[in-house]
């Protein structure tokens, strides 16, 4: 197990992800567990964020209490599907920013080829939580780390579902700075670069796409 991963084993989160994994399960619900699950996710992926002191003053009296730090957390989605992790992500922390990158890879030289990217400025300055349910080959989770780490971003951690252990150790021995965290990770990747017994395409169960 590659130490900067950590695996998220809450009772609400594994019972929610086997749910998803259902195939019978709908597109609706499907989506609206994510949502869900990506609030408990959040829970953890965040707890080491800094805090300052603040005065603030109760109907009682003032006191000294604590409040997030710094500029605000940045999430960026890997699209499409890490928009589903991204909406849940938003309603825990409603002030963070987001960012989206594109890619899609190349049917010829297999490589990941950007499309699109957009991001908030001072990203050195920022948290960044990258987000993708699937780290299957992770190809286009370490493309798109790269292309953070390129936009001046210094603390990225990278948020995922589901992965594969190929993909844990493809994505540390490419970023061995960036922590993983994950719900669970599975016992491989198929021949068509799927995680098994995984949960499917996660972008066309979202949206309920074929």
């Amino acid at each position: 197990m590659q130490p900067n991963l950590t695996i998220i084993d809450h009772p609400l989160v594994q019972h929610k992800l086997t749910i998803m994994r259902d195939k019978e399960t709908p597109t609706s619900q499907f989506r609206q567990l994510l949502r869900e699950i990506s609030l408990l996710l959040g829970y953890e992926v965040t707890k080491d964020l800094a805090l300052e002191p603040i005065d603030v003053e109760t109907p009682v009296e003032k006191g000294n209490f604590r409040r997030l730090a710094g500029k605000k957390l940045c999430f960026i989605s890997i699209l499409r599907a890490g928009n589903g992790l991204l909406e849940g992500l938003l309603d825990l922390v409603p002030s963070a920013r987001a960012g989206h990158i594109g890619l899609y890879r190349d049917p010829e030289t297999l490589q990941p080829v950007e499309y699109y990217f957009k991001v908030p400025h001072s990203l050195s300055e920022r948290t960044v939580i990258v987000v993708d349910p699937m780290l299957a080959t992770a190809g286009s989770a370490i493309a798109a780390v790269e292309r953070i780490k390129g936009a001046g971003a210094k603390e990225i951690k990278f948020l995922c579902l589901v992965a594969s252990p190929e993909g844990v150790e493809a994505f540390c021995g490419a970023h061995a700075d960036v922590p993983v965290f994950s719900a669970a990770v599975d016992d491989r990747l198929n021949d068509h670069g799927y995680i098994v017994p995984g949960l499917g395409d996660a972008g066309d169960r979202i949206y309920g796409t074929k």
